[in-house]
């Protein structure tokens, strides 16, 4: 049986249903009871929250919709520390038994560092949190240990390697971003399974994105099953990954959790004419991308200011695909940590030397100064 549920659809409480489209903190609570009875009584059981999700209320909501109204042993709770909200080792205890509180149980089944990168990672040793989180193991306050990660391939396989006491990751992964140079879902999830650690996974349909395809892209999809949500084919591309034991779905309405569990309540993984369906659908996706860049990266090594072009270029794509209604998104994020290893889009000197060495022909320079523009907001 997988240890962190019976099934693999986690709850994940980051985007619940609100009295106010306008404040993240106007949490719809009995909108929300009722969505956490249906889940629980389909059999499902994993819970996932965050110290600043909903403007710092969806732990609250996780106490007064599942917590307060359930036995302790029919459901499993999940929540995070943020390196962005730590000044000193003070804090880490400060803001745990202030979760403590605000969630109203004695411990945590799940708890994460949250959102390692280069910049946290940082953080995080320098205050000794790994060793503060396996002390909480051993006091029972926390069972299983792990940390969410937005970063390259090459620094979890490091962080794996330098902490085989976490015993699982949450990645970004859905099918549009598996073959990303920027966000490396594929290259991260081989990194995961190279040290045999499970993944949760967070962002399958990029906040909604991959639910709110073009028309066409629809259309491959229904005409092959016309009953199956858009959303399910993205859902059911992370649940079908080997080494994945939990999929978390920002479920924001009960129509949205009713197509979650009418599939995942009795997972199918997908077949192999499913699988070319969706590669069909990423080309599709992507041929109409604002930088039709290969990410062969012969523009690299010439460059005097060491900018990640490619990876600059696919982040950017990447968020243009963002759907408007979502708000937040990683690609920010991803592009400010490669900005701490590589130069920035807005260092270039405009020299000329990718230009030239471009297979595509590119404007990259042209390219580089829309990317600053667009990630230095």
């Amino acid at each position: 049986m997988n240890e962190f549920g019976k099934k693999k659809l986690g709850f994940g409480l980051m985007r619940l249903p609100l009295l106010d489209s306008n404040d993240a903190a106007s949490i719809d609570i009995e909108q929300t009871k009722q969505m956490v009875d249906e889940f629980i009584e389909q059999g499902f059981t994993y819970f996932d929250t965050a110290w600043m999700y909903c403007g710092f209320a969806s732990e609250n909501a996780a106490k007064e919709a599942l917590v307060d109204r359930y036995p302790r042993d029919s459901y499993t709770l999940a929540t995070k520390l943020h390196a962005g909200f730590l000044q000193s080792k003070e804090d880490r205890d400060r803001i745990f038994n202030e979760q403590l509180k605000k969630t109203g149980v004695d411990y945590f089944d799940y708890y994460l560092l949250h959102d390692i990168g280069y910049d946290h990672y940082k953080k995080y040793n320098e205050l000794d949190c790994f060793t503060w989180l396996k002390e909480k193991k051993e006091q029972g306050l926390v069972k299983h240990i792990g940390f969410s990660y937005h970063d390259n391939a090459k620094l979890l396989d490091q962080v794996l390697s330098e902490h085989p006491e976490m015993e699982f990751v949450q990645l970004q992964i859905n099918y549009l971003d598996w073959e990303s140079e920027g966000i490396q879902s594929k290259k991260c999830y081989e990194a995961a399974v190279k040290h045999n650690i499970p993944v949760i996974v967070m962002e399958p349909i990029k906040g909604g994105t991959l639910a709110n395809v073009s028309e066409p892209v629809e259309q491959i999809f229904k005409n092959y099953n016309s009953e199956a949500s858009v959303a399910s084919w993205a859902i059911r591309f992370a649940a079908s990954l080997e080494n994945v034991v939990m999929v978390l779905s920002g479920m924001s309405n009960i129509e949205q959790l009713h197509d979650n569990i009418s599939y995942m309540k009795e997972l199918v993984p997908l077949n192999q004419e499913e699988q070319q369906l969706i590669s069909k659908a990423v080309t599709m996706i992507n041929g109409n991308i604002s930088i039709p860049c290969t990410a062969c990266e012969y523009c690299v090594d010439g460059c005097p200011k060491k900018i990640a072009i490619p990876k600059y270029f696919s982040l950017y794509n990447a968020d243009k695909q963002e759907i408007k209604e979502k708000g937040w998104t990683p690609q920010g994020e991803y592009y400010d940590r490669l900005t701490g290893v590589f130069g920035k889009a807005s260092d270039c000197i405009a020299c000329g030397q990718c230009e030239k060495a471009c297979p595509q022909h590119l404007p990259i320079i042209k390219h580089l100064s829309a990317v600053a523009e667009y990630f230095g907001k």
